[in-house]
């Protein structure tokens, strides 16, 4: 994936301490059946960071990803705005990019936030949810004249 040219809104101290964050949550990550450890850590507009992993389950359909649990923890406790999320897996040649249900669910919390994608030695890429789900379908379009 080449990295597009955009424009962190985050400090150099903040992005490390995310990223660092989600390569944490990658330990505890449950796939015994696809070997794929995915961590993910969000970081809300008010400085507070979730983090997840993923989960899977026998039922292959029941399982979640690690961004939609972080994102799901800091909507649990009161935080529906952020700034930005990392994502951490055991890729060593490619940056770990979310998948498209997790892309939507990014997407229902705005369009201009910061997606960091890590390789496990912390590199990273960015993009915003807008550039990795364009022309999305949001809340706000829900009340568009029909």
């Amino acid at each position: 994936m080449a990295q597009v040219p955009h424009a962190s809104a985050l400090d150099p101290k903040s992005i490390q301490q995310l990223v660092l964050r989600s390569h944490e949550a990658k330990k505890f990550a449950y796939c015994p059946y696809s070997h794929f450890p995915v961590g993910a850590a969000v970081l809300t507009t008010d400085e507070r960071i979730f983090s997840g992993c993923n989960v899977e389950n026998c039922v292959y359909p029941l399982g979640v990803c690690a961004e939609r649990t972080a994102i799901q923890k800091a909507v649990s406790e009161g935080h529906k705005d952020f700034k930005a999320i990392a994502i951490a897996s055991d890729l060593q040649d490619d940056f770990i990019s979310p998948c498209g249900a997790c892309r939507q669910v990014m997407r229902e919390f705005g369009a201009n936030w910061d997606v960091y994608m890590t390789k496990p030695d912390g590199t990273y890429v960015v993009q915003s949810v807008q550039e990795l789900l364009p022309t999305s379908f949001g809340p706000e379009d829900l009340h568009k004249k029909k």
